[in-house]
This record gives C-alpha cells, sequence and structure tokens, in this order.
C-alpha cells in the first residue's frame, strides 16, 4: 500500500499518473513524472525528445509577438506625431523581445541549442492537469500535476520574465534620451502600459494556455481585419493613392497581412497545409474590399442623401 492511502495497481489510475524507470526497470509507486517527461500508454514515465510540430512554433510565435505588438501600439499611441522618437523604440521594442526570445531557447534543453525537445499536445487537458488527479478510493487523491505539454506551458512565461527585464534595462535610459519633444511624464507612459500589460498577458497564458493554443490562428485571424480596418477608417484611406501616399500606410498594411498569411497557414495546418495554401491569395481581399466599398458607406454622403430626400 502507498502512504497515501491508495493502492499500488498494476496500471497507474489517471490520466498523468506513471512510475519512474531507473536502470531499465519500472520502480516506485504511481505518481507524478519529472519535468521533461510524460506518462506513456503503459503509464511509465517517459522523456520527451520529440521536436515541437511547426503548429507549436507558430503558437509560440504568437505568444512572442503578442508583448511586442503591444509595444507597438503603446509606443505609438503615446509618442505623439510630431515625436522622431518612435521609430527608434519600436526598433529597441523588438530588440528586446528577439534577445528574449534567443536567451529562452538558449537555457531551455536542450541548452546552448535553438531548438527545444518536447512532449507532443494530444488533446485540451493536457494544458490542465492539476484538474485531472485521480481518486481511486474516493478518499484519497494521487497528485500528478505536471507540464504535460513541456516546455510549450512554462517557456512562454520565462520568455515574458526576460522581455520586462530587458525592457527594464534598456527602454527608461532610451526614452530619457531620445524622447526630448514629450513631457517627463508622457515619455514613459509606454513602459507604464507595459508594466500593467505583462501582467495580464502573463495571466492569460496560465489560465488561457490551452485555449489560446488551439484558438490563436481565428484570433489572430479576426483581430487583424478589426484592426486594419479601424486604421483605414481613422486614416480616412478611400483610395489605392490614398494609401500609398505615406510609407507609414504602407508599413502598417503589409504587416496586417503578414498577420493575415500568419493566421491562415495557422489554420491550414489542423488540416492539410498543401491543399490550402492558394488560400494566401486571399491575404489582400480585405484591403480591396474595403476600398472598392469605402465610398458607399461614407457618413457624409449617407447624411446628405438622407436629408435630399426630406
Amino acid at each position: 500500500m502507498m502512504s497515501s492511502g491508495v493502492a499500488v495497481s498494476s496500471t497507474c489510475p489517471g490520466l498523468y499518473c506513471g512510475r519512474i524507470m531507473m536502470n531499465g526497470s519500472v520502480e516506485g509507486e504511481c505518481g507524478v513524472c519529472p519535468r521533461g517527461e510524460r506518462a506513456n500508454i503503459q503509464k511509465v514515465c517517459e522523456r520527451c525528445i520529440e521536436s515541437p510540430e511547426l503548429y507549436d512554433w507558430l503558437y509560440l510565435g504568437f505568444m512572442a509577438m503578442l508583448p511586442l505588438v503591444l509595444h507597438w501600439f503603446f509606443i505609438e499611441w503615446y509618442s505623439g506625431k510630431k515625436s522622431s522618437s518612435a521609430l527608434l523604440q519600436h526598433a529597441t521594442a523588438m530588440l528586446e523581445c528577439s534577445v528574449s526570445a534567443v536567451v529562452t531557447l538558449l537555457l531551455t534543453e536542450p541548452v546552448g541549442k535553438l531548438s527545444i525537445r518536447s512532449c507532443r499536445v494530444q488533446m485540451l487537458s493536457d494544458w490542465y492537469t492539476m484538474l485531472y488527479n485521480p481518486s481511486p478510493d474516493y478518499i484519497n487523491t494521487l497528485h500528478c500535476t505536471q507540464e504535460a505539454v513541456y516546455p510549450l506551458y512554462t517557456i512562454v512565461l520565462i520568455y515574458y520574465a526576460f522581455c520586462l527585464v530587458m525592457m527594464m534595462l534598456l527602454r527608461p535610459l532610451l526614452v530619457k534620451k531620445i524622447a526630448c519633444g514629450l513631457g517627463k511624464t508622457d515619455r514613459f507612459r509606454s513602459i507604464y502600459a507595459a508594466l500593467y500589460f505583462f501582467p495580464i498577458v502573463t495571466v492569460l497564458q496560465a489560465v488561457g494556455g490551452g485555449l489560446l493554443y488551439y484558438a490563436f490562428p481565428y484570433i489572430i485571424l479576426v483581430l487583424s481585419l478589426v484592426t486594419l480596418a479601424v486604421y483605414m477608417s481613422a486614416s480616412e484611406i478611400q483610395s489605392f493613392q490614398s494609401l500609398i501616399s505615406k510609407k507609414k500606410r504602407l508599413v502598417v498594411l503589409f504587416s496586417h497581412w503578414l498577420l493575415h498569411g500568419y493566421g491562415i497557414i495557422s489554420i491550414c495546418l489542423l488540416d492539410k497545409l498543401e491543399l490550402s495554401l492558394p488560400l494566401l491569395a486571399l491575404v489582400p481581399g480585405p484591403t480591396l474590399f474595403y476600398i472598392a466599398t469605402a465610398k458607399f458607406t461614407e457618413p457624409s454622403r449617407i447624411l446628405s442623401e438622407g436629408s435630399s430626400r426630406h
């Protein structure tokens, strides 16, 4: 009998409990597998040696882009139209996130390499093993909470921690020197915003990591479409001439197109990528549709036609 009162059976109960293999033989009682291992079909803890699938890398890319996009948004929001420091702050934010990503990969097993070994994600419950601790005798609970999706859950949290540290090391000194056109409080507002959104995205990953893993392609596609429509509306872009008249507008446009393609490829990987690649031809579709229909939805035109009828 186990010390907790749970009887040892030929197979371990629950989805994630297993026995540790030592010296070629299975030893010990049913319990949680060490980090970097997962219980196989025979309920034996097995070391994760597989490489992440392309979909896993796309998920990690999405979670890595999240703080970068938020950085860029708040830098643009608070820098002001006449500030020349925005571009340098954008570049610094990308440098912070890039260095954090590289350091995170180098510190993840295998240490010192830009590759990682992982456990294959099989189902949604793999992200929430704490909800599947079995009670074989309905009295004592066998605690087998572990990172069954190693390292997809913790690597994102580690990356966010490095992003925060890098930002606090680099950004304040940079902003203090270059953002002379802004007030003393305004120049640091993008940093203050990051101190708010980093805890939010951390909780989002900790609580909703599994849901984000399956939903991120649709989130990217919907948000990129909405933000592009809002930007074109706010910038009063109603023709190709006004769209290409400024370099900044082209940068925003191509950035959204990249996000469109990213979301489409991620969705296609859930099915068959080869059969769905032609869908990338639809990436410019929303922009063309907006420009073609913008003149029909101009508020001033609608109001003038309504008043003329009366």
